[in-house]
């Protein structure tokens, strides 16, 4: 069994996850509130950001496998001259 390779985490990754996380909760945010059934702007800002953090969630968990997706099969191709 080959050994695990090192960690790709580094404050870069970190912040452009972070900033992706942001923009896609400001997002699903905006989408979500004009959803909401109720016409209490407390009700609609509680369940919009209960929802788009929830979605986020799901972005976040994606991406991250996106990434993992991609490192392996760059890890996979060999070389070319």
């Amino acid at each position: 069994m080959s050994p695990t390779p090192p960690r790709q985490v580094s404050p870069k990754n970190v912040a452009i996850d972070a900033v992706l996380c942001l923009v896609a909760f400001v997002i699903f945010y905006e989408v979500v509130k004009i959803h909401v059934p109720s016409n209490d702007r407390l009700m609609v800002g509680f369940w919009a950001s209960l929802t788009a953090a929830c979605m986020t969630g799901v972005f976040w968990i994606a991406w991250q496998m996106l990434k993992a997706v991609y490192r392996h099969q760059r890890a996979q191709t060999p070389a070319e001259d």
